[in-house]
Order: C-alpha cells, then sequence, then structure tokens
C-alpha cells in the first residue's frame, strides 16, 4: 500500500460520498468528517476490495433512490444526530440516567453492530 494509493483511495471516496448525499448541506460536512476520522486512525488497514466495493455502493446510492441510497441517507443521518446535544432530547437523555440498565456508552450498540454485520456480509467499509 504505497501514500498514492490511499491519496487516491481517499478521492474516490470522498468524490462518490458527495455524489451519494448529493451535495446536501448538512450531509456533506457530515461525511467529509467521518472520512477524515477513517483515514486518519492509526490502526485502520487498507483493504482495496472494501474500497472498490464501498465505491460502487456509493455509486449505486448516487445512482437512483434504492436502498443504498436509503441505507446511506440512515448513516449519515445518525453519524450527524450522535454527537449533538439537542433540547428535544434533554428528556430523552434524563430519562436514560434514571434508568441503570441503559447508559449512553451501550445506546448505539446495537447499530452498531448492525452497521458491523453490513460490512462484514457486502465486504463494505461503511461507518
Amino acid at each position: 500500500m504505497s501514500t498514492s494509493e490511499i491519496v487516491q483511495a481517499y478521492r474516490t471516496l470522498h468524490r462518490k460520498l458527495l455524489q451519494g448525499v448529493q451535495y446536501a448541506r448538512p450531509a456533506r460536512y457530515t461525511v467529509i468528517q467521518a472520512l477524515r476520522s477513517a483515514f486518519r486512525e492509526p490502526k485502520a488497514q487498507f483493504d482495496r476490495e472494501a474500497i472498490k466495493r464501498t465505491t460502487w455502493f456509493l455509486e449505486a446510492a448516487a445512482k437512483e433512490r434504492g436502498i443504498e441510497h436509503q441505507i446511506l441517507k440512515n448513516l449519515v443521518k445518525v453519524r450527524g444526530l450522535r454527537g449533538k446535544k439537542e433540547p428535544w432530547r434533554k428528556m430523552y437523555n434524563e430519562s436514560l440516567s434514571k434508568r441503570p440498565d441503559i447508559s449512553k456508552d451501550n445506546a448505539y450498540l446495537h447499530y452498531d453492530m448492525t452497521v458491523a454485520m453490513l460490512n462484514k456480509t457486502m465486504g463494505l467499509c461503511l461507518r
């Protein structure tokens, strides 16, 4: 894995992600932030096949409003809302703190496991 291959993969994924979210303003920034954090991760593995399959997935998401587009849309929405502290979530956050069996740390555990299984079964590298 050379530096030029990594740069080419980053640029290809960047272009396809922007086409997949159709350059929508809040989604564009969420996607770029997620891509940057994925490529800056120190323990990241470079897998050509996974990147190739991911670009195919993103091309299908950009081409028509099918299941790929809906998956990408939901991934971006959850990624954008995951870290935000919004007023309408105050009651939800308070109810989580009252229940000892549910914490903020494992609130997204099932979602993360579902995305991991999607990546594993399809050979993708979505986050």
